[in-house]
């Protein structure tokens, strides 16, 4: 593997528009080569009044070390850079966030300077289209502190074993109809498993519609599907979502784990958020859900969090 040491961390916004043009005219496929191509950054540098404001909107005491999830945010805009390039398989325009795991192995602090690395894991098949997995690294003197694998999903058609079709599968009618009609017959079954599994609820928060525009100023993604209605109807959504890193960050930041110790904390993102809107976060032992809709049916986000003493 190829590594690239940058010298400064790259813009965000610039590098995600460049994105939506490389990603033109891919065609994914589990069975693509990934670049093999690592992204360095030494000495990160942590913006503290940034990171204080970060915690308000999440949900984090300001008093804590780094909110676990706030070196996600660091290392995003070389996550961005690594897709946004040409050998990348996947088209950017349209990844969906299906899973994140992160672990803490050391806290950081704001004053810190970790080292950043990021690169590409692998492809896997997926029933939707394609998943990459990308890695984020954390390190201080050498030592690796904090890690984040995250799959990114693109979607497109699959042949009935998931795997994405061939030439000639992608120029026809793409899934046959009775294998569509067992996607979503499945589809069906899942959700219905999924509401009777409902978790305790243990607390209810209003969303209101800024809540995007507040987590893009402490994150720097300025996606428009998180701005307004408008921007977000232009990109196909019906109205504003919440981004998926802040309803993660917001129920992490309720399990009241401290980063003091050894702490694992993974989920996977089920359905938008739509703004505003109400949502409950439901909780037992050490897995949490995030739900909303008409009574709590539509189930948004679910996931764990272990301390290393539970591992």
């Amino acid at each position: 593997m190829t590594t690239r040491q940058l010298t400064r961390p790259p813009r965000l916004m610039p590098t995600l528009g460049k994105g939506v043009l490389t990603g033109m005219g891919k065609r994914p496929s589990p069975g693509a080569r990934l670049p093999g191509t690592r992204l360095v950054l030494p000495a990160a540098r942590i913006d503290e009044a940034l990171v204080i404001r970060y915690a308000r909107v999440c949900g984090f005491r300001e008093t804590d070390p780094l909110p676990i999830t706030y070196p996600h945010i660091l290392g995003f805009p070389l996550a961005a850079r690594l897709m946004a390039d040409r050998d990348f398989p996947l088209p950017m325009l349209g990844l969906v966030h299906t899973r994140i795991r992160i672990v803490q192995h050391k806290p950081l602090s704001p004053t810190d300077r970790p080292e950043l690395t990021v690169y590409a894991a692998g492809l896997a098949a997926h029933r939707r289209g394609t998943e990459a997995e990308i890695v984020t690294e954390a390190r201080l003197d050498g030592e690796l502190v904090w890690e984040d694998r995250s799959s990114y999903l693109a979607r497109h058609r699959t042949s009935p074993d998931g795997a994405a079709p061939g030439a000639d599968a992608s120029a026809a009618s793409g899934v046959p109809a009775a294998s569509a009609m067992a996607t979503k017959a499945a589809d069906r079954a899942s959700a219905t498993a999924e509401r009777a599994k409902s978790l305790p609820g243990a607390a209810r928060w209003p969303l209101d519609p800024a809540l995007g525009r507040r987590h893009a100023g402490v994150s720097g993604d300025y996606n428009p599907i998180h701005l307004y209605p408008l921007t977000a109807r232009a990109l196909g959504f019906p109205g504003t979502i919440a981004h998926g890193m802040w309803t993660f960050a917001r129920c992490v930041a309720e399990t009241g784990a401290s980063p003091a110790k050894g702490v694992t904390v993974q989920a996977e993102f089920k359905a938008p958020v739509p703004l505003p809107s109400h949502v409950t976060y439901g909780r037992l032992g050490t897995d949490f859900e995030l739900r909303g809709g008409r009574d709590g049916a539509l189930l948004h986000l679910t996931g764990k969090v272990t301390t290393s003493h539970e591992s």
